[in-house]
């Protein structure tokens, strides 16, 4: 390489430095890099997982007819691909963007009873162009400012205690009961299959690597945990649990065959925008409108709080860098999400563990967002990595993200009782929102029945009020329909 070779590059690497910030906070692009693709292994099962809920047989709509599963991975991988990278330009946050898990089932189970899917997903359009208004009008960022530190504090720490029970439960460390107490350890209180003994491996590894310091500890555990499934697995031959007891989770840790596969995106544009109404009424879209607005609003919001604090660029009072830019793209995820028939595309709290990698910037946001593009064309690569690994990966990020409940004045019981609320009903609910919005309840019903009401923000009630409605929701519809 000559001089001005080597001047012209070093010059694009400035240019890239000086835009996402990279050095000011504190990190340098291997390391964006790195937590790029640590994100993206954490999180590649949705482009798995999307297309077993929203397609086939199995989610058949009111008309008879379902997804194409290949078509929803396909366009999975596209709308993650294409909003994360969006993310990581305009909002400049090591946040990963794709199909919301929480929004996906709803979808399924719930709405496709009532409308076909492309007026479903007409609604999950309305939804997302009702949140970039918000957004971008500085709704949004009200809202977030009127939440009181101390919730936002509970939120991050119950951010992380969910992460961990979703990493605990998906490996098979935790798992139900067919009676009795709703959880259990393992299989019958044992760990009983190689699956989950891979999880514990990957946790120890992971967690001794991060506790040395060891720069890209998270990526390393990862990628050694894979390589010891994939020879346990050559060697086992096991199933996926659903047909084999002690089989794996989700995907099966073996070196494809194929590696190449042409997506089909036939899906893209295949919703209608106001069938629904016309289909089941204006009320009842509506209710049905309100319920994913509400979900996706503070389930993204509660998600973004916890994962700047953890990334250590979160402001005194909780904000972070370009915040309006990051509602009004997450907004835009829903809108794509919609669009493309893969559900809203929301803030992925996976992203989580490429933090812990130390990812700081948006430059991680576009390496997944890319990866995502490029997984289109590779499906079978990213089955390699079986879930227990990646479970392994978020506990150890959960109990990074725990540690600011220190941050939480405990002895305040007005503090503490809203605060703990949050923190359990995260998981214990398996929904970020329904924990924000029953703290914000407690929140402004104790302060106010304690003669703390001035430190209740207006804001905050009309939240509270709003949460009230969505818990009641049920009971409304049916008074509707009645």
């Amino acid at each position: 390489m000559s001089v001005d070779e080597r001047q012209r590059a070093d010059n694009k690497v400035g240019v890239i430095d000086r835009f996402f910030e990279i050095t000011q906070r504190g990190s340098t692009i291997g390391r964006e890099l790195r937590g790029g693709v640590v994100t993206f292994v954490t999180m590649a099962y949705i482009v798995i997982l999307n297309p077993l809920i929203l397609g086939g047989e199995g989610a058949t709509d009111l008309t008879g007819n379902f997804l194409d599963p290949a078509q929803v991975g396909a366009a999975t991988g596209l709308a993650a691909g294409v909003i994360t990278i969006l993310f990581g330009i305009a909002a400049r946050m090591p946040f990963a963007l794709a199909a919301g898990l929480g929004i996906n089932s709803f979808l399924a189970v719930a709405v496709i009873g009532q409308v076909s899917w492309p007026e479903a997903m007409g609604l999950v359009v309305i939804n997302g162009v009702i949140i970039v208004l918000l957004g971008a009008t500085g709704a949004r960022t009200a809202i977030f400012h009127a939440v009181p530190q101390p919730l936002k504090s509970a939120i991050a720490v119950g951010i992380g205690f969910f992460i961990a029970f979703i990493g605990l439960f998906d490996s098979g460390f935790v798992s139900r009961t067919p009676g009795g107490p709703p959880v259990q350890l393992g299989d019958g209180g044992s760990i009983a299959s190689v699956p989950t003994l891979v999880f514990v491996v990957a946790l120890i590894t992971i967690g001794v690597l991060v506790a040395l310091r060891v720069p890209g500890g998270i990526l390393i555990g990862m990628v050694a945990s894979t390589v010891l499934a994939i020879v346990l697995q050559a060697i086992l031959k096991l199933g996926p649990s659903a047909v084999e007891p002690g089989g794996w989770h989700m995907t099966i840790p073996e070196l494809p065959q194929q590696l190449v596969t042409l997506p089909d995106f036939a899906l893209v544009g295949q919703f209608d925008l106001f069938g629904a109404f016309s289909r089941i009424g204006g009320l009842a879209a509506t209710m049905l409108i309100f319920t994913l607005v509400f979900t996706n609003f503070f389930d993204a919001m509660g998600t973004m709080t916890g994962l700047s604090k953890n990334a250590g660029l979160a402001n005194r009072d909780g904000s972070f860098p370009r915040i309006r830019s990051a509602f009004v793209v997450e907004g835009l995820g829903a809108v794509v999400g919609g669009a493309t028939s893969t559900s809203s595309n929301t803030v992925y709290v996976d992203s989580a563990s490429g933090i812990g990698e130390g990812a700081r910037t948006g430059l991680a946001s576009v390496t997944v967002g890319v990866l995502f593009l490029i997984s289109m064309f590779f499906t079978p690569l990213t089955l390699i990595v079986p879930i227990e690994v990646g479970s392994a990966a978020l506990v150890v990020v959960g109990a990074m993200m725990m540690t600011q409940i220190v941050e939480i004045d405990f002895a305040n019981f007005r503090v503490a009782l809203p605060a703990f609320l949050t923190i359990a009903v995260m998981p214990l609910t398996y929904s970020i929102a329904n924990g924000i919005g029953v703290g914000f309840i407690a929140w402004a019903v104790i302060h106010v029945l304690s003669g703390q009401a001035r430190k209740v923000h207006w804001l905050l009630w009309i939240v509270a009020v709003g949460f009230a409605v969505y818990f009641a929701r049920g009971p409304i519809e049916a008074l509707i329909g009645g």
